[in-house]
């Protein structure tokens, strides 16, 4: 892996400064979104989706950067691990910086020095788990600030405008995730709403266009609810390719029901939604997740686990996870994973990464993020790979068998 510290500097440049940086600001190719699926092995896919910033290759994973940034790591790191896109979020970054203002400093690529695909979630599932500090009615969700107790209202419409504003490549309809087990009525209740919304936020994003606040290049991606009732799913799916969306994504998985659950319910849903367009599992998870998903013909995923489980010391590798607060390593002399595209997973003994851990260090935090996003990044690539191969099946069996997924940790 190249890495511009390697690198000797300009003759007129002072190695002390910031590097140069693509200028995210300049005008932007007039290429409207696109999806191309170029193979297919059973039900797993191999595409790219194109877009002015760039393209993005699938089965892709997005590491979540939240509140414009990926936690515990530079934007140059995320970059050297092959991430084609990054998550940002509608509700953490209305309330702070504020969409405003990151509208007014460039938007939110150049504001944080990204110059690839951005898409942003709509902050319906952050306003799920406000639950005592917000109100859901047909006009969106009122709800008080978790910083200061400030009220908001995140309609449809305002959900829309925001995500222009941040000037977002991949936008997200509002919708009502909730928790699950939940009553079959209450189910019902937040599909047809979500439903509602799609509607909304489709007129809202087109409205957006016709005005010059967003481009054919970006695009609005619908969100596909109904809890773990195949009978909603349907319902849910089958309303929403009729409303002709871009992309189509799954919502409202990962959130209690288990892993058993959530693959019934995509093994319900995906063959329901367009060949062509991407198909995206918000929210999900780890690798075995990954692996089983793709397998059923997801495109596209995000997930705070390989940061938040770095900033605890868990580290994912190739012959599983491995808690490096566990004492079996304060002697060890051996890097914690060979194979890894990282660095710090080559180079590091894990005696070091164990003491950075153990004392606080947030240096630790740093490395085992870094680790575990390159991790994920190159999980990914290997299924592409065994995509094009033809032999995914048989990659995705003796790779699960080899990541302990029966819930064990090294």
């Amino acid at each position: 892996m190249n890495h511009a510290r390697d690198k000797d500097p300009a003759p007129d440049q002072n190695p002390d400064q910031i590097p140069p940086f693509p200028t995210v600001h300049a005008p932007l190719p007039h290429r409207p979104f696109s999806f191309e699926l170029m193979k297919i092995d059973r039900h797993a896919r191999l595409g790219t989706i194109r877009t002015p910033r760039g393209n993005i290759r699938t089965p892709a994973f997005m590491p979540v950067g939240t509140a414009a940034t990926v936690k515990a790591m530079y934007v140059e790191q995320v970059r050297e691990t092959g991430a084609d896109i990054i998550l940002g979020n509608t509700y953490h970054l209305m309330l702070r910086p504020g969409a405003e203002r990151i509208a007014r400093l460039g938007g939110v690529h150049k504001f944080m020095r990204w110059d690839k695909p951005i898409l942003t979630d709509s902050g319906g599932f952050q306003v799920m788990s406000l639950a005592a500090k917000r109100k859901i009615t047909e006009a969106g969700a009122a709800f008080s600030s978790h910083i200061d107790g400030s009220h908001h209202m995140l309609s449809p419409e305002r959900s829309i405008e925001i995500q222009c504003l941040l000037g977002a490549d991949i936008q997200m309809q509002l919708d009502e995730c909730i928790e699950l087990p939940a009553d079959g009525d209450e189910v019902r209740r937040a599909m047809e709403l979500s439903l509602r919304w799609g509607e909304r936020s489709k007129r809202a994003f087109e409205a957006q266009q016709a005005n010059g606040r967003a481009s054919h290049g970006q695009a609005l991606f619908a969100i596909v609810q109904g809890g773990v009732d195949e009978g909603l799913r349907r319902e849910s799916a089958e309303a929403l390719v009729a409303m002709d969306f871009p992309g189509y994504a799954i919502g409202g998985l990962a959130v209690g029901e288990g892993q058993e659950a959530m693959l019934r319910t995509l093994d319900a849903t995906v063959p329901l939604l367009p060949r062509d367009k991407p198909r995206y599992l918000m929210g999900v998870g780890t690798p075995h997740d990954l692996i089983e998903a793709v397998e059923r013909g997801i495109d596209m995923f995000d997930c705070v686990m390989p940061t938040r489980n770095g900033r605890h010391g868990l580290a994912f590798t190739w012959q599983g996870r491995v808690n490096l607060k566990n004492a079996r390593h304060a002697d060890n002399p051996a890097p914690l994973d060979p194979r890894s595209s990282c660095p710090i997973a080559r180079d590091y003994s894990r005696a070091y990464l164990h003491h950075l851990i153990k004392s606080g260090e947030m240096l630790g935090s740093m490395m085992v993020s870094w680790i575990n996003v390159a991790f994920y990044q190159d999980l990914m690539a290997a299924m592409r790979e065994a995509i094009a191969d033809g032999r995914f099946s048989d990659w995705a069996e003796e790779t699960k068998s080899r990541l302990h997924v029966d819930g064990g940790t090294l």
